[in-house]
């Protein structure tokens, strides 16, 4: 992946932040398998772009899983960095999803909350019945935007950011997410990717303390581009 094509991508940038939209394939760092991140790709996009010497810094504020697509923030600064860290920890960064699944949900709108336990040795969650201390609280909305004849779209807000929180939560109300075998769908995509976008960032800017909410086009594919037709977007 070239510069030109990580430039392509980019759906805000100043001096301070640099958000980009990823490609389902990605890594957002480096992780065991040894492919390149989007972060070093994004430090060689903006070494190139500006001319910088030496090492450039580039702090990883959140990421998402690497076969889900959307909006991922980067810090250019460590002031911005320290910033949106607190930011997100305090739930002051909202996180919108679109998710494609097969089966309706129970309600066209609903609240989900529920207990979550990670099986890190797995790397899976599992949702409990009963809190216990390997617990963390779960809690997200969703809203279904749009049909087509075999899928439904859903708009999903995180109110927190659990460990495949949005995978594991839709499975448990029977609607796995296009692809995630993970998690209960019938077969994956043959690009490996799952139908999970996240599909804007809203938050106020660290620095310039301007509002910013940033929407990504999901990924270039016929049920994406239905979708993204039939609600005009």
């Amino acid at each position: 992946m070239n510069a030109n094509n990580i430039e392509n991508r980019i759906l805000y940038e100043d001096n301070h932040l640099l958000l980009v939209n990823k490609l389902p394939s990605e890594i957002v760092q480096g992780d065991k398998t040894g492919d390149e991140p989007l972060s070093e790709k994004i430090k060689t996009y903006i070494k190139v772009k500006y001319n910088k010497p030496g090492e450039v810094f580039l702090g990883v504020v959140h990421r998402i899983d690497r076969p889900v697509s959307g909006v991922v923030i980067f810090a250019r600064t460590s002031k911005s960095l320290s910033r949106l860290n607190e930011m997100l920890k305090a739930g002051q960064i909202r996180k919108t999803y679109w998710a494609v699944v097969k089966n309706p949900p129970p309600g066209d709108n609903d609240r989900l909350i529920n207990y979550l336990w990670r099986d890190e040795d797995r790397n899976k969650t599992f949702i409990k019945t009963q809190k216990d201390k390997q617990t963390q609280v779960a809690e997200l909305t969703y809203t279904m935007i749009g049909k087509s004849k075999d899928y439904y779209l859903l708009e999903i807000n995180l109110i927190t950011g659990r460990h495949h929180q949005i995978r594991a939560q839709l499975s448990h109300i029977g609607c796995p997410i296009r692809g995630d075998l993970k998690y209960g769908y019938a077969r994956s995509n043959l690009d490996g990717s799952i139908h999970l976008h996240a599909r804007l960032i809203s938050f106020i800017h660290p620095v310039k303390q301007v509002p910013l909410e940033i929407v990504a086009p999901p990924p270039d594919d016929p049920l994406w581009n239905h979708f993204a037709s039939q609600i005009n977007t």
